[in-house]
């Protein structure tokens, strides 16, 4: 077993770098890990998201990826917001961006942090191995994160943490050296169902199970066909992913900017952007302007496809104009879903 001080050291290291909570946890097979991938992919709740199901026994557990793995150091990485993700829900000229997505891309923020952090590692300990993710391989963060002590999996799924709230990016290291576990995390949802009840498209069949093919999210970002017009109208003004469930968690009000990474301040043309302006980006102009963003990943035929989705549901109907050339774009999902908004629009007052 690796020696304490190093274990403390790792985690000033982690605090220095810009990481707001670290734990550790051993890389052994957990057999309630296993069972709730294999449940959830089971059932097919993870829609479209084929890459889950293909690399399932990698994700399962940590040596599934990499035998070799005796420790997971969980990060966590706060991405606190200024002001209530929900303010612009009223607000239908408007386009509601997730608070994750104003900013940098926090793929790359993330993981140069980690590996600024494992460079440290290496230097303390020349022999170990070590490798770094960051949301991108098959890794389920948020069960390791909740078994290395830095925070739970709360009803909505997601990581919860008593002094961060719902606003942690999470990264991990898996590593050849033996750090002692952290005590798991404790759940404390208690009989709170905010997140459950403030979910637009009941994504949630029960509490701490999500159903991601009627998650807005998934359906934003990853779903790349039509979106069911069962939730189109539940999507209102938003364009890329959904913090609802989030926002509303009571944990969030421990929740400090001053914890926030540095290069996650959102951009200021990404809080509060006027949707007629979206509607008229070509690929050209979407990848200049969300250059660097995570926006950039779903390519300008969704997130426009988002963007008529958001007008169809605005009653605004001076977007009509904007909304019309775009019935005949050249991509089929896009022209669809201008031929749907025009006509809500043109049944507006």
């Amino acid at each position: 077993m690796v020696n304490s001080q190093l274990q403390a050291d790792l985690r000033a290291e982690a605090a220095r770098l810009g990481f707001a909570t670290c734990g550790f946890a051993s890389a052994a097979p957990d057999p309630r890990r296993e069972r709730r991938l294999e449940e959830f992919l089971g059932q097919g709740r993870h829609g479209t998201m084929e890459w889950m199901e293909t690399r399932k026994a990698q994700r399962a557990s940590p040596q599934g990826l990499w035998p070799e793995a005796r420790s997971v150091v969980a990060l966590g990485m706060s991405y606190a917001p200024d002001v209530d993700p929900l303010a612009l829900a009223d607000e239908s000229d408007k386009a509601r961006i997730s608070v994750y997505a104003q900013g940098r891309d926090y793929h790359d923020v993330v993981k140069k942090t980690l590996k600024a952090l494992a460079r440290w590692l290496v230097a303390r300990e020349p022999d170990s191995e070590l490798k770094v993710f960051v949301d991108t391989a098959p890794v389920m963060e948020k069960p390791l994160g909740e078994a290395a002590g830095i925070g739970w999996q709360g009803k909505h799924t997601n990581m919860v943490s008593r002094d961060h709230g719902s606003w942690l990016f999470l990264g991990a290291i898996y590593t050849t050296l033996e750090f002692a576990p952290d005590p798991p995390g404790r759940d404390l949802c208690g009989s709170c169902r905010a997140c459950q009840d403030a979910c637009p498209t009941e994504a949630f069949p029960k509490p701490y199970q999500l159903d991601a093919r009627r998650c807005i999210s998934y359906l934003t970002i990853e779903h790349k066909g039509p979106i069911p017009e069962e939730f189109r109208e539940p999507l209102g003004n938003r364009i890329y992913g959904c913090d609802d469930c989030l926002a509303v968690c009571p944990w969030n009000k421990f929740a400090d900017t001053a914890h926030r990474h540095i290069k996650l301040a959102p951009r200021e043309e990404l809080t509060a952007p006027l949707l007629a302006r979206f509607l008229q980006f070509d690929d050209t102009e979407f990848r200049q302007f969300f250059s660097g963003s995570p926006i950039k990943r779903i390519g300008r035929d969704r997130f426009v496809r988002n963007c008529l989705y958001a007008a169809g549901n605005s009653q605004i109907a001076a977007l009509g104009a904007l909304v019309l050339p775009l019935c005949n774009d050249e991509n089929a999902v896009v022209s669809e879903a201008a031929t749907w908004a025009l006509a809500r629009l043109s049944a507006s007052p």
